[in-house]
């Protein structure tokens, strides 16, 4: 008598060892990014040229050490290093949520343990950018290769001078009204499929789940890993447009808020608690807090 699969969730990472260090905002101009989340009501400063020729980069940085990278680019760009830059089209298309890294406590081992699990691990060169002050900042980083989902997962990410001249280039958080990151909305077309690589990957349990017909999506959130999976339900959903513009990775973010004196333009409950959302028609992508 055939016997039925029993499948066992078995962790295979503490969730939280795994930090949102940044998440990447894409955009032709850093300077109109910077602006737009000025006029809601969000400081942010200047970042520096990152050593590629191609990229440069603004911040908000959080108290809890997170920050969104505003990334555009150098308006003299060299056309070859932009060409190969692998989130070019979506800064030209002002794409907004582009990647998202994550901090662990052991990188080598980290990327050891992924390895183990059968997750392919490319390890990049070693990197950095010239802050606008003068100060060099050098990383490394490891990009999870799970078939062509690139975007979904997070990269990992090693510094090699003091994290904190990364985060805080004026020495302190931009803002105090948000702590930091709580969650990365990612776009995905196949929920289970996810589902199951973020299972490979990182052990998180079975997903609690809900529908917004707001954004036309079914969500996923994966146990204490800060991430939210979402799926369009049908093919006219909002979702499913920008799935068709910008394939699957990051759609939105949501900060951990301090105060409530921003103006917001909608509510959602997610997952028990409500999400306020700014103007994404002026600010050009999603966010909100909770």
């Amino acid at each position: 008598m055939r016997r039925a699969a029993v499948y066992v969730w078995l962790p295979l990472l503490c969730h939280a060892q795994i930090q949102i260090d940044h998440v990447t905002i894409a955009g032709r101009s850093t300077a109109a990014m910077r602006s737009r989340l000025a006029a809601v009501g969000i400081a942010s400063e200047p970042g520096g040229r990152h050593t590629n020729h191609a990229t440069e980069m603004d911040l908000v940085s959080f108290p809890d050490g997170s920050y969104l990278e505003l990334i555009g680019i150098q308006p003299d760009a060299d056309a070859a290093a932009l060409a190969i830059h692998p989130w070019a089209a979506l800064m030209q298309a002002d794409a907004g949520p582009a990647a998202w890294a994550a901090r662990v406590k052991h990188f080598d081992t980290e990327v050891a343990r992924l390895r183990g699990a059968g997750v392919p691990v490319q390890l990049d060169p070693r990197s950095g950018r010239e802050r606008a002050d003068g100060v060099r900042l050098e990383w490394q980083t490891a990009h999870l290769a799970l078939g062509t989902a690139d975007r979904v997962f997070p990269f990992l990410i090693q510094d090699f001078t003091p994290r904190a001249h990364r985060a805080f280039p004026s020495g302190h958080a931009t803002t105090k009204d948000f702590a930091g990151i709580r969650y990365i909305v990612v776009a995905v077309r196949d929920l289970g499929q996810a589902i199951g690589r973020y299972h490979t990957a990182f052990g998180v349990p079975p997903p609690i789940k809900q529908v917004d017909p707001q954004w036309g999506a079914q969500l996923a959130l994966l146990g204490d890993v800060p991430v939210i999976l979402a799926a369009p339900v049908s093919p006219d959903s909002p979702l499913q447009k920008r799935l068709d513009a910008a394939g699957e990775g990051p759609v939105a973010v949501i900060l951990t808020a301090r105060s409530g004196r921003h103006k917001t333009v909608s509510t959602s409950r997610w997952f028990g608690k409500d999400v306020a959302w700014f103007d994404s028609a002026a600010l050009g992508w999603r966010l909100g807090f909770e």
